[in-house]
Order: C-alpha cells, then structure tokens, then sequence
C-alpha cells in the first residue's frame, strides 16, 4: 500500500499557498507508485497582489518539462483565474491557441511555460487539484473491463472520461463530468490517471493516497501470484551470471543502436524485471503497448523483447540474435514513423529504449546514464500497471495513431527542449587509467565538464573514488565512477573493463595515464627496475590498449585512445634508461595501434608532457630527489629549473595536458591519429622530427 508521507509538523512551519503546493508535489513525486519521472501535475488556487498592489485569484500550476519530486517554488506557474474561466464557455480550442492564450495569462513572464494540462485543473472548482499516474490507477484504466471494475471499487464516486489526448477538450470533458456528478471524488482517465482534489493541500494528498490504496487493495487481493504474466516460461539465471552476459552483450547492443546517435546504456535485474521477462505471456503482452502517454517519449511504443533462451553457453547466439533483433526493431520503428507522420515531423532515433532479455534482465538506452535510467524507471511503471491490468482483466493501451500521437505532440517535444544542449563528449564513455593522480583527474574533469561519462581507474581506489565522487556531487547523474585496476594484471584490466560495459554500455576513449618513474645511472640500473617500469608503462598500456581494442571492434562504432607519453619518449634522459625506454615503448606501441585500428575508425594518439609536478605521486615520490640529484639541485628548485630550460619559459600544469588530451579525444582531431603532441613549454632536445 502507497504510505502518506504528510508530517503536520513540517507542513505547518510552510507559509502556505505556493509552499504548501512545493511540499505536497515533492511528496506525491516522492513515491514513483504515484507519479511518473516528469509526469503528472499539481495545483493550487490563492489569492496575491499584483504588480498595482490589487488582490488577484490566481492558480499556481506545475510548469512544463519539471519533475514533481525535485520541484521548487520557480518551477510553477502562476495564471489569472478571470483570464482563464471564460474559456470554459468556448466548444474547441486548438492546442497553439491555447498555448498562446495562457502565455498571456501569467502574472510574471519569467515564470515556466504552464503544463500541457493546465486548464485541467483551472476548470475545475476545487482550490487544490492533484493529477497523478499511480501504478494501480493505470492499471484499473488500461483493462478492458476497467469501468466496470471502477464501480465495484467506487461505486458512483468516480468520473470516467474516454481516452482523449491531453489539452482544451479534454479538460472540459472533465470538468463538465464533475459538475455533472456532485457525489464525485475522483476522475478516472482512460489509459491515463487519476484527478483528485480537495479544500486544503492536505486534504487533496489525502484523498490521493485513499483513492490509490482502495484501487491497490482491490487488485492485490486479485492476484495470482504463480500465474502472473502466464506463469513462468523462463527461470532467472544467477546473479553473476546474468551480469556476466549482460557485460559480455551491452557493447554489442551500444553498437547496434548507435548508428544515428551514441547511446548510454544501462542494466537492470530486478526482480520484478526478472519475472516479467520470464513470463509466458511478456513477449506478446510487451508489444500491446505503453502503459501510459508519459512513458511514450522515454520507452517508445514498445520495447525490443528478445526470443532467447536463457543459457551461460549462448553468449555468441544471444550476441547474433540482438542484433538481428535490433536491425528488424529499426526497421519496424521507422515503418510506424511513415505510416503516421505529418508534415514537418522529424523521427528520432529509431533504436529501442527498452531491450527485455529472459533469464537476464533489461538493457535501457539513452542520451546518457541519467535518461537511459528514467527509460528504465519508466519500464518499471509499466511492467507494474500490465500486472495489475492483467490481474482485473486484460491489457490495453492507445491505438498506434494515438500513440505516436503522443509520441511526436509538439507540447511533448517542447518539454524535450528544455533540457540542456549536448556537447562536445556527450554521449561518450571515457576510460581514463591513473584516475586519482593529478593529470588523471583533471583530464576527467574536462571531459565531464563538456558531457562525458568517466571510469576512474586507478590502484588508489580510495583517491578515484574521491575524484568520482567530486564530480557526481557537480554534474550528478553517475557521470563517474571509480574503479580498482592494476594495469599489470591481465585479470584486473579485463574486469575494469566488464565493469565499465555493465555501467555505460561500453567505451568511447582511453586515456593510458598510469604512471610511475625510477631514476639511476644506466650501470646501477636493476632488473628489478627495469622490469617495474617495462612492466607498468609498456606491459600495462599494452594492456589497456588491447582490451580497449577488443571492445571498441565490438562496438563497431569507432573509437579514441590517448596515451601519455612524456619527452622521455624522443629525448634520452640522463639516469633514466629504464623509464625513457618505456616511455619510448608506449609512443610506438601508440604508433602500432594507429596503423592496424584506422580501418575500425579507432584513432590512437600521444601527448608527451614534461614535468607536471602538480598532483602528481610520481614526482611526491622519491623521483623528485632522483631527478633533482641528477640536475645537481635541491628538490624544492626544481620546479624553477624546468621552466628555465623551456623556451617558453613556463611551468607545465595537469590542465594543460587535460587540454591536449580534449584535442585528441575531440572531433576537431577526427582526421588525426599516429600523432605526437609535445606539451612540455618547448624542450629543444625534445622537438619531434
């Protein structure tokens, strides 16, 4: 049962009016049982003084493309009731004209375009109006014995308005049936939600939690739990494994619904999900349709449900049967798209936003983490609705017409334009080794900062973590994570990268970045150090490449690798053979790669820097001493001693490696790869030909 959240204590240290209707929305958006992600309005009707000092009735309402359980006091917008009741008496009002119409009506133009249903709750007569897509509502409003289940529940109490696309007649279909029924308490809207209303704001959560636990109650006691969704077909494979092949088929699946826009993909095996993909009847009852218009825009009509059976051994066919899956979900997609267009409509990406796969789980797809969850969120709705629906009688939902109606309905698309403009790395999945040092978590930071999701990998986990954590708290969204690897380790890498498949679906661009350096003359030089350094910087970049490599053809969408060199890589440093060796290593091994991966669309190249000593645990550790030792200068000198010997007399800082790196990574390098970028203020000795 849905629990009110309502605390007196709280509620009574509000100053009313607008700040109550903040508090009841962020609570009704609270229970996702109640309101979808970006669905669902509220209102309120108050009285304020206008800009003249006069006292005006005024209805504060949801604004457009906001989220009730994350709305504040800016996120409403304020009508003039006397502007808006005379439009009660008109007979149509074509949804332009009524856009344009309420723009006028606002008592501050700053405020959000008002919601698409706004005249929804100005027309009816109650001060406070909540209208909401609760789980067992839908699911009482998409059977097909749904009315007649509504008067068991609600006896006369309750309005049932026909499904009709939100906007002017609708919202007088509801009103007129409320003004036709006194005893009313409620509206029922096919294949929709719910309206509820109420004198005092918590009066109306009140009946809306009431009114969804009497639905919930009734349906419950109706469920078959053995034969839900026909029983199980399928059993769930264990968790490991299910991962394990979900990370094995997510970079197949990036690829495959990439090749108009890259997609951020995301896993879920819950165990809802898990039921219902194992279902006898999911795979007919996934393709009836959405449970509601507001899923529409994030899960598309209906999502990609796969015929596999689930099995570990099977990866390779699960692999080959997505992407015949996929391929023909296109094709059907943008068949829809012409049977229903009108001019001027522009179709989006025709790749599915939900992919059920039995035994496993479901793979969502999005513009990043964060939407690739919501489609996720929303699938969640709906399983939830088709299991309530199908409890009572059978499912249904809007016709195809009426659907991609929804889908490609100019107010939906507005609230789409709302959200940020995408960037240079949008979309992209950045792998970034020695995360938690100073050049590892600047380039992160410069990546994130124009759209870019980053994995942290380093052997200080704690310090990646930190880092990771930094940039969530600034960007949200788990556009970072944090990631334990030792690049030495066969093992490790392979898994760093399972790990990075299962997050984001895959891997755009690597940045090999970890380090180390020793320093002795050539004679002193051990087998020991030696080895460390071919170990780390030639053996470990060998292996990040490689796994990187394998993905990345996976992917077949192409692909970006830095490597970190340094001027050590052309220029042979005194005392330094084992780490000048190495360094030269990474830049032909960079050099290697280019040649063999052009032909996949993979770029690989080098930036060579040059005493970053900012943030860096390589130069906080004894190499600091070596080197100055080497230069016959104290430690704390030689950060002077370095900008002396540039010709731009200048110190080197992380940024501006983070900087050259962005170059690489970016589409104005697209033609560039096999290449050395020296960032080291001009080091003579060091100057590529």
């Amino acid at each position: 049962m849905v629990q009110s959240l309502w605390d007196s204590s709280k509620a009574s240290s509000l100053q009313g009016g607008l700040e109550e209707l903040v508090y009841r929305s962020n609570l009704i958006g609270t229970d996702r049982r109640v309101c979808n992600w970006g669905g669902g309005n509220t209102s309120s009707k108050t009285v304020v003084k206008d800009f003249r000092g006069r006292d005006v009735e005024v209805m504060f309402v949801k604004g457009s493309g906001s989220d009730l359980a994350t709305m504040k006091a800016g996120n409403f917008t304020g009508l003039r009731m006397e502007d808006i009741r005379p439009l009660f008496e008109r007979d149509e009002m074509p949804d332009e004209d009524m856009v344009a119409y309420l723009a006028n009506c606002m008592i501050d133009a700053k405020h959000p375009r008002a919601s698409i249903e706004t005249l929804l709750h100005a027309f009816l007569p109650f001060k406070h109006v909540d209208h909401t897509h609760p789980d067992a509502i839908i699911s009482l409003c998409c059977a097909d014995n749904g009315r007649e289940v509504a008067r068991e529940i609600y006896g006369d109490r309750f309005v049932w308005v026909p499904y009709v696309r939100p906007g002017f007649t609708l919202s007088k279909m509801i009103a007129q049936g409320v003004l036709d029924n006194p005893k009313a308490e409620l509206v029922l809207m096919e294949k929709h939600g719910l309206v509820t209303w109420g004198e005092t704001s918590e009066a109306c959560y009140a009946k809306t939690i009431e009114i969804i636990n009497e639905a919930e109650a009734y349906i419950e006691a109706r469920v078959n739990h053995e034969k839900l969704f026909g029983g199980e077909k399928h059993a769930a494979l264990p968790a490991e494994v299910r991962r394990s092949i979900a990370a094995a088929v997510m970079p197949t699946i990036r690829g495959a619904v990439s090749d108009a826009k890259k997609m951020i993909l995301t896993f879920d095996d819950e165990a809802d999900v898990l039921q219902f993909v194992g279902g006898h009847d999911s795979p007919k009852l996934s393709q009836v349709g959405a449970a509601c218009p507001d899923h529409l825009v994030h899960t598309k009509v209906v999502p990609l449900f796969v015929d596999w059976k689930p099995s570990e051994e099977d990866v390779e066919g699960l692999k080959a049967k997505l992407k015949e899956s996929i391929a023909a979900y296109k094709e059907e997609y943008k068949a829809y798209f012409e049977r229903n267009k009108h001019e001027g409509d522009v179709m989006f990406e025709a790749a599915p936003r939900v992919i059920l796969i039995p035994g496993v789980g479901m793979i969502n797809t999005g513009k990043s983490w964060s939407m690739s969850k919501v489609s996720g969120a929303l699938y969640h709705r709906a399983i939830a609705v088709m299991r309530g629906a199908t409890a009572l009688g059978q499912f249904v939902s809007l016709s195809e017409n009426e659907s991609y109606n929804v889908e490609y309905w100019p107010l939906e698309l507005y609230k789409l334009s709302l959200a940020p403009a995408e960037v240079e790395f949008s979309r992209k999945v950045a792998f970034i080794t020695g995360g938690a040092g100073g050049i590892g978590s600047e380039t992160a930071r410069r990546l994130v900062s124009e759209g870019a999701h980053v994995v942290l990998a380093d052997l200080n986990l704690e310090g990646a973590q930190k880092v990771a954590d930094e940039i969530n708290e600034a960007y949200g969204g788990n556009r970072a994570i944090a990631v334990k690897m030792d690049v030495t380790k066969e093992e490790e890498v392979a898994a760093a990268y399972k790990e990075t498949s299962l997050t984001y679906g895959g891997v755009d661009i690597i940045v090999n970045n970890a380090g180390l350096a020793t320093s002795s003359p050539f004679d002193e030089t051990s087998l020991k150090e030696w080895n460390l350094n071919i170990n780390v910087l030639g053996t470990g970049y060998f292996l990040v490449a490689r796994e990187a490599f394998k993905l990345m053809k996976e992917q077949a969408i192409g692909g970006n690798m830095v490597f970190i060199g340094s001027k050590n890589s052309v220029y042979a440093g005194k005392n330094a053979s084992a780490y000048s060796s190495a360094k030269a290593l990474e830049a032909h091994l960079a050099r290697c790669i280019a040649a063999e991966g052009g032909e996949f669309g993979i770029r690989v190249n080098t930036v060579l820097p040059d005493a970053i000593l900012q943030g860096s645990a390589i130069w906080n550790s004894s190499w600091r001493n070596e080197r100055a030792a080497a230069y016959g200068i104290e430690p704390d000198q030689l950060e002077e001693y370095y900008r002396k010997r540039t010709t731009l007399l200048v110190n080197i800082y992380p940024r501006d490696i983070a900087e050259g790196i962005a170059f690489f990574a970016s589409s104005k390098a697209d033609k560039t790869t096999g290449c050395m970028l020296t960032i080291d203020g001009g080091v003579p000795a060091a100057f590529t030909r």
